[in-house]
């Protein structure tokens, strides 16, 4: 169960704080079951309201610092999708996106930047739904990153950048 006041990430709310945990007096709703109110940070104008006992299956708690560094640290070797059929692709998008794992949301983007550049190689656009499926894992893994890192959303790629860059010269002089 989560306290009031926790950051949960919840499905394609992404990042969320639980604003409180209440019965709902709304009609065709059971008025037995406790909800969990919960604020989107990054859409303020959204209140979502899931019930306690289905948390579980839909939303988690937000990664810890030393959990998101770990996963910095990981992403090199997180493999990309590798489907080439863009129905498929699209497919295999929506999975990951639905797993609710930066590290699905690390393939999705590790896949639509490979694309992007062999794309544009061949003079060519980035598909629409590749440039969907970037937009929200982004969103998604940025806002995580930026609550457990304890730094703005816009500042993720740039952190992300410089702790890679890190990780490749600690690399370089271990050999």
């Amino acid at each position: 169960m989560f306290d009031k006041g926790s950051f949960v990430v919840c499905g394609s709310k992404g990042v969320c704080t639980v604003e409180d945990i209440a019965r709902m007096s709304i009609p065709g709703v059971d008025g037995k079951r406790d909800y969990y109110v919960l604020k989107p940070v990054y859409n303020f104008a959204t209140t979502v309201y899931i019930p306690v006992d289905a948390g579980k299956e839909s939303m988690r708690g937000v990664l810890s610092a030393t959990e998101a560094k770990k996963l910095i640290r990981g992403m090199e070797s997180i493999a990309p999708i590798d489907i080439v059929n863009d129905k498929m692709l699209e497919q295999e998008y929506r999975g990951c996106m639905r797993t609710n794992m930066c590290e699905e949301w690390v393939r999705i983007l590790k896949t639509t930047y490979q694309r992007k550049v062999k794309r544009q190689e061949m003079g060519r656009k980035v598909t629409a739904v590749d440039a969907k499926y970037c937009k929200i894992a982004e969103d998604s893994l940025f806002g995580e990153l930026a609550i457990a890192l304890g730094i703005s959303k816009d500042q993720v790629p740039e952190y992300i950048e410089k702790e890679m860059k890190k990780q490749k010269r600690s690399e370089k002089s271990k050999k």
